[in-house]
């Protein structure tokens, strides 16, 4: 069976940083695409990043383009979630998800096939 593992949740300060993981194991590591989404509660879960695989093209969702950073290991079988200068209205479960989306299924829900379980962030004072 196929699971994500998305360690590197925490509280955080506003300002401060913090780095995600998103692992796989069960099987070799070749997906399309990792995205990484995140929800609060009583909202849709939102798009936060995505990168190929292969190629390493990246994408971001609007509000947090500048200060997160998707990037990936291969040799790790990992994808990792860098965020600067977290905000209050950052906090949230973050969850990574696996797939093969074509460029219109990028950011959606949709593109994806396989989620991890999400961590918590939450930025307080």
């Amino acid at each position: 069976q196929v699971q994500l593992e998305t360690p590197g949740g925490g509280v955080v300060q506003p300002g401060g940083s913090l780095k995600l993981s998103c692992t796989q194991s069960g099987r070799t590591f070749d997906p399309g695409a990792v995205g990484w989404f995140r929800q609060t509660p009583g909202k849709e879960r939102e798009f936060v990043a995505a990168i190929r695989w292969n190629g390493g093209r990246t994408y971001y969702g609007d509000s947090v383009k500048g200060r997160f950073f998707i990037s990936s290991d291969k040799a790790r079988s990992a994808v990792y979630l860098q965020i600067d200068r977290l905000q209050v209205e950052d906090t949230a479960v973050y969850s990574c998800a696996t797939g093969r989306p074509i460029l219109s299924s990028i950011a959606t829900l949709g593109g994806y096939t396989n989620w991890g379980q999400g961590t918590q962030v939450t930025v307080t004072l």
